[in-house]
Parts: structure tokens; sequence; C-alpha cells
């Protein structure tokens, strides 16, 4: 977005931050359903880098007491983009095959974490040995690192040819490829971003032989389209919280000052799970 390569593209000055957890500080008139002091995450158009923010009421979530600020500020997008994508658009079944590229990252992490509280049997792609232990930890079943492997032949050998049933891709690019080669019959393979690099093109004749939808998912949408949807998965979510089925990892906090700092992190990959601004307010 500050690239100006987001789907959306604010106009120049703004302030970035779309996702925040704090306490509520103040309601505008007519507004009911919360009270001041609760804890609550929320969703910002911008500004969530900030010490104070603003968010429409449907935006806001009252969040479990065993979840952490840190941990509550980095969940809406990632969990919310993760089940929206398995439950509402590949319709995930208990016991199919799910693939989850970039699996050490912010919404790679949570799809390996809600694919195996939908009961799938969970196959995790990142680069290189602490990424991929950090994806065994919150569950993944399989592991693929696709420095050094063929993630066509892995995924292959790993399910006796017969492929995987849905595609989690958040990555694009060479990964995208090698998804399309390596997916069932009848599989579902889910657009989430590109963070390779380069957009994704898609033959169609594969799709065609192998009956393959391609889905995009921007999660975004739905809190103009459907808001109501969110309010009901964030209860399943949160349901899955406390049982103890999710685990929001954050591998980085900064201050609010160093935001330059935390950016670089997620830039130069040097990051896994969140990377979390602080401002001691909450």
């Amino acid at each position: 977005m500050i690239a100006g390569k987001y789907q959306e593209r604010p106009a120049f000055p703004f302030s970035p931050g779309l996702e925040v957890a704090g306490r509520v500080k103040a309601l505008s008139p007519g507004v009911t359903g919360f009270t001041p002091g609760q804890r609550v995450m929320a969703l910002t158009d911008r500004g969530g880098y900030a010490e104070a923010a603003l968010a429409k009421a449907a935006d806001v979530f009252p969040i479990p007491d065993g979840l952490g600020w840190a941990e509550a500020a980095g969940f809406p997008i990632t969990y919310g983009t993760a089940h929206g994508a398995l439950r509402w658009h590949a319709r995930l079944q208990p016991g199919e095959v799910l693939l989850v590229h970039g699996a050490a990252g912010g919404v790679g992490l949570a799809a390996v974490e809600v694919g195996k509280a939908m009961g799938a049997r969970v196959i995790a792609t990142a680069g290189g040995a602490e990424k991929l232990a950090l994806a065994k930890a919150h569950g993944a079943d399989e592991l693929i690192d696709y420095r050094g492997e063929d993630i066509r032949e892995r995924v292959k050998a790993l399910t006796d040819g017969h492929g995987v049933d849905v595609v989690f891709d958040p990555v694009g690019g060479d990964v995208f490829d090698a998804s399309l080669r390596c997916i069932a019959w009848s599989g579902r393979l889910l657009i989430i971003g590109f963070a390779a690099g380069r957009v994704s093109q898609i033959p169609a004749n594969i799709l065609l032989v192998k009956n393959v939808a391609v889905m995009g998912v921007y999660w975004g949408s739905y809190r103009a389209r459907a808001p109501e949807r969110l309010a009901e998965e964030f209860r399943e979510l949160f349901g899955w919280f406390e049982t103890g089925r999710l685990k929001p990892h954050v591998s980085h906090k900064h201050d609010l000052s160093e935001a330059a700092e935390a950016m670089a992190l997620l830039l130069n990959r040097r990051s896994t799970g969140k990377v979390v601004l602080t401002t001691g307010a909450a």
C-alpha cells in the first residue's frame, strides 16, 4: 500500500496500519454493544500506526481474555483471510490434503492452524529449516523446503501421486506454477497474494484437463460487501483459540517510533508470523 501497489491506493499523505488492538476509549453517539475500557481488536481503513485509532463499530470485535495485545493486533487479517479462504471459498473438508505456501509468514501460518482445525492433512512449504520447524510446531503434517526441494515431486511423493486437494498460495511466481502441476483432479487453488513479486499467469488448459478451480481471495472486500460474515467467522476462530487450536505467533514487537525498522523486517523476509507495533497505551 505504501508503494502504491496494493488493491487499495489511498491518496498521499496517509498513515498506514489496517488492524489494531486496545481498549475502547470513546463511542460515537448512537453506538451500542461496546463499553469504554472494553478489550477489542479492530480493522481500520488506515491510521493504525498511532496511539489512538478510529474504527467503524462494525469493524470492532471483542477479544477473549487470554488473547494478548500483540497477538490480538495481528489477528484479524491473517486469521480472517485464512478462515475465509478455506471455509467460504475452498470449502475444505476433513481428510482433504491442504498445501500451504509461505507457511511461516503471518497468513501462511494462520492457514496451517485453520486447516488443521478443519481436519485437513497439511503440507507446508517455506524457505529453510527454521521456518519449517515453526510450521511444524503449529500443526503442519509434512514439510517442503522450496529452497532445495522440488515442490511438485515432493507433493506427488507425499500423496502417492494423488496431489493436493486445496492450495493456499500467498506467494505466487514459481510456487504458483508448481502448484498447478501437483494439484489433484477437481482441486481448488486459492490466490492470496504475490509475495514473490511475479503475478501468476494461468494456463487455462491445465484448469480444463484437471477440473481445477482457481479462486482469488481478497478478504478485505467482505467488510463492505458482507460485514456480517466477519463477526460469524471470528466467533469460530476465537472458539478454536480458547480450545488451544490456534496459537498466534508474533516474532517481533517494536515501539511505534520504530515502524520503519519493523517494516524492513518484512521486506527482507527476516520475520515469521506477525510483526507488531506497540504503544504501551493499552
